[in-house]
């Protein structure tokens, strides 16, 4: 069975997308109306722009999700199953029907502006630590007085934390005592995947519910559950309480592997979901499309 899997934000870079644009009159089409939808040019920064420009936030977000769902339809990607990384479960909605692109990309959008405002209200980071177990990693983050959580369960031996700025230091000097071979604090503008981000989930909560969604044509394995979700209603709740819980993205491979996943598909800019599939699993077939 084939997974799509889709990647989030980090993995944009300057020339995205423009070889679909220039070769295909479908991709054309969908990202000029993908900057009427967005009041802006995207593709100039996302062909053109600067590595700043496009870490902007409202650029970020939108140009990766643009990239994947364009690349996907302009490969007739039919997936058994799709996942995605944060951000990228969007495209996976896309992708697998539960979305418009329309939809999608707003969506997407709010979601960027949303986060922004919510890291500009406390100094907050996330951390990459390496080489400890995640019992380890939960228990020292629930010793620590203030907010540091799990918040990225990328592959066995690698877990993302989030939080206050001061509760991630102390938690990275902690996870170095207990063994970490690295516990680095990452170049990131806040405390994503976690409590941090509830003023941001409040706002993205509204816009989800005022959206439609379809059943889709295969099951998604959504960041919070890391489980196959086909019911629309169950894929909104769990894409609402996605921006404050952690990504469960090693659960999630792990389960589409266990459903008979053979072959996963990364669609969308940057090679880092192969890498990590191959680190969950020696013996699946990986793809870069």
């Amino acid at each position: 069975m084939k997974a799509y899997v889709f990647p989030g934000q980090g993995a944009q870079f300057t020339g995205m997308g423009k070889d679909l644009y220039e070769n295909s009159a479908e991709a054309k089409a969908l990202f000029e109306k993908a900057n009427d939808i967005l009041g802006f040019r995207i593709t100039d920064i996302m062909f053109e722009g600067t590595a700043e420009e496009l870490k902007e936030t409202k650029v970020t977000q939108p140009a990766v999700f643009l990239h994947s769902v364009i690349l996907a339809k302009t490969l007739n990607v039919t997936p058994d199953m799709v996942a995605g990384h944060s951000l990228g479960e969007f495209s996976a909605l896309v992708v697998n029907g539960a979305l418009s692109f329309e939809d999608g990309l707003q969506l997407v959008s709010k979601r960027a502006l949303a986060m922004q405002k919510a890291c500009e209200i406390t100094p907050s980071t996330m951390a990459a630590v390496l080489n400890l177990d995640d019992k380890v990693v939960e228990d020292i983050c629930a010793s620590i007085d203030g907010v540091v959580v799990a918040a990225n369960y990328n592959c066995p031996g690698q877990l993302v934390i989030s939080g206050e700025y001061k509760a991630v230091e102390l938690a990275c000097e902690k996870m170095k005592e207990a063994g970490a071979k690295r516990a680095l604090i990452l170049p990131v503008g806040g405390a994503f995947h976690s409590p941090m981000m509830e003023p941001a989930r409040e706002e993205l909560a509204a816009a989800i519910e005022a959206t439609t969604f379809s059943t889709p044509t295969c099951p998604v394995y959504q960041n919070v559950t890391a489980n196959a979700v086909s019911n629309a209603d169950e894929i909104k709740k769990n894409l609402i309480i996605q921006l404050t819980a952690p990504v469960r993205w090693t659960q999630s491979v792990q389960q589409m592997i266990k459903d008979g996943a053979t072959s996963f598909t990364e669609v969308g800019p940057g090679k880092v979901l192969v890498g990590l599939v191959n680190k969950i699993d020696k013996e699946v077939e990986t793809i870069s499309a």
